[in-house]
């Protein structure tokens, strides 16, 4: 009788503590949202880089205004479908779409966010782009670090790797396409994959 007593203990310890994480923190992201928005800027990226091609050949005038207009519509493009695939899983997992921890998600990820634009923006209206792109790796990076305290840690690593990336592309400032497609696109796809075989599949079925 003893030992029924404690496992029950063990499940209701269990189970308060699974309740607390849910309300502590957002787990509900959905790999497919890592893998659309990989999808989404490697597509941007081979825009751009045809654009920059064609400049190359014929001094294309307002590559500059083109190439942040782009990144606008990527960026945009990239939240929604974030938006629609993580507000399907919620759906499925029967799981609040805005709660406490989403909050604490959102704003404790967009202020890396703004300042990582304000220096963006810094950067292009000093002629400085080629920095653009490792601010870019770097300031998103440190975003995910600082929101993965409200969601999956495995996050964290991701934000880790696009810290890296982006030190790396400081140092190798022809290359900064290259090293903005590996960190937004191939490591987002990677993240994605990984985060939809350990979390997702389970939800999908």
């Amino acid at each position: 009788m003893h030992q029924e007593d404690q496992h029950t203990s063990l499940e209701t310890l269990q189970e308060i503590r699974s309740i607390m994480d849910r309300s502590a923190k957002f787990l509900t992201l959905s790999g497919w949202s890592g893998i659309w928005a990989g999808a989404t800027a490697l597509a941007a990226a081979w825009i751009a880089n045809s654009w920059i091609q064609e400049s190359l050949r014929t001094d294309l005038s307002g590559l500059s205004m083109r190439l942040i207009t782009l990144a606008i519509i990527v960026f945009v493009v990239a939240v929604s479908g974030a938006f629609f695939f993580t507000y399907r899983k919620t759906l499925k997992s029967r799981q609040p779409m805005w709660n406490n921890a989403s909050r604490q998600l959102l704003l404790h990820g967009s202020i890396p966010l703004l300042a990582g634009a304000v220096f963006a923006l810094a950067f292009i209206y000093h002629g400085i782009e080629i920095l653009i792109a490792p601010s870019c790796l770097v300031f998103y990076g440190l975003a995910l670090i600082n929101a993965s305290k409200y969601t999956r840690s495995d996050i964290r690593y991701l934000g880790l790797l696009e810290v890296i990336l982006g030190s790396i592309c400081l140092f190798m400032p022809g290359y900064g396409l290259y090293f903005w497609a590996a960190g937004f696109g191939v490591l987002h796809i990677l993240y994605g994959t990984i985060m939809w075989n350990k979390y997702d599949k389970a939800v999908a079925r």
